[in-house]
């Protein structure tokens, strides 16, 4: 008989062997008992597998506690992005009626102007604005169909605003005092010193034509001489924030207009036809001095 053959019997041997006494050992286990009364081989089986439930109990509650993190940050994330929203319509709500309440006190003001002036006015949107600085201009959304003509004062309630100067049926231009090629008849309030207010295209004004005898000083409030014709007379202009004399008069008067060109939304303009004040004294002629 062949090596391999032997081999392969003595291995077949060795197995059968093996079998044999794990069997009788198992028979053994189940006939011998523990302290506790319960078959060796039982307690063993019963060790072997409350070890692997106890290890599975331990895996369920491992995934349990993170699939319970899972959904809570889930809920916390969703959480947070409805606050982040409502917050979002909150501040958009907040900002919609500060417009609203800031917009009802300019109508209001626009109103209580147009109760205290005494003359036909129309109120008008303020829709655009000139978009270079040399002409300081602002269209307005009411023209020749509201009875709107050229040369019709236009007013806030802070203010003197400017003239219309070209109206179209829906539409109108209108010209502000601050414009360089703007003008209009002035006087001091307190002293009744008479001038012209002259734009100078920024945001302030100069008051020429002042008599260098007249008693002019910063602080001042100047007012609507209502000379031009355009203008109705007592309408505040503005305030004198700089004065400068030489030679025994006015080199330089500045004006800041009272009005704030910058943010006008609402504004007044005067239907009533106005007449030269002849009772106000000319200003200054041009050579006069100043």
């Amino acid at each position: 008989m062949s090596m391999p053959v032997l081999e392969h019997r003595r291995g077949g041997s060795a197995v059968l062997f093996v079998l044999v006494v794990v069997a009788h050992i198992i028979l053994i286990s189940a006939q011998v008992t523990s302290k506790s009364g319960m078959p060796v081989l039982q307690a063993v089986a019963f060790g072997l597998v409350a070890e692997l439930q106890r290890g599975g109990a331990g895996a369920v509650d491992v995934v349990s506690s993170l699939w319970s993190g899972y959904v809570d940050l889930r809920g916390m994330r969703d959480d947070n992005q409805r606050l982040r929203q409502q917050l979002a319509d909150a501040q958009i709500r907040l900002q919609q009626e500060r417009a609203l309440a800031q917009r009802s006190g300019e109508l209001t003001r626009l109103l209580d102007l147009r109760s205290r002036i005494g003359l036909v006015t129309t109120a008008a949107e303020v829709i655009a604005a000139s978009a270079t600085p040399d002409f300081r201009t602002v269209t307005i959304g009411k023209g020749t169909t509201s009875g709107l003509r050229p040369d019709m004062a236009v007013l806030a309630p802070e203010g003197v605003v400017g003239r219309v100067i070209v109206p179209s049926a829906r539409a109108a231009k209108v010209q502000l005092l601050i414009d360089r090629n703007a003008a209009a008849g002035a006087l001091v309030e307190r002293t009744r010193a008479q001038g012209v207010a002259m734009g100078s295209g920024e945001e302030s004004l100069r008051l020429e034509y002042v008599l260098g005898t007249s008693d002019v000083k910063v602080g001042d409030v100047v007012v609507t001489s209502g000379i031009d014709g355009i203008y109705p007379k007592g309408f505040v202009i503005g305030r004198i924030d700089y004065v400068e004399r030489a030679g025994g008069g006015y080199r330089e008067i500045r004006v800041q207009p009272a009005a704030d060109f910058t943010s006008l939304e609402e504004v007044l303009v005067v239907l009533t036809p106005q007449a030269p004040d002849t009772t106000a004294p000319a200003p200054a002629p041009a050579d006069a001095p100043r």
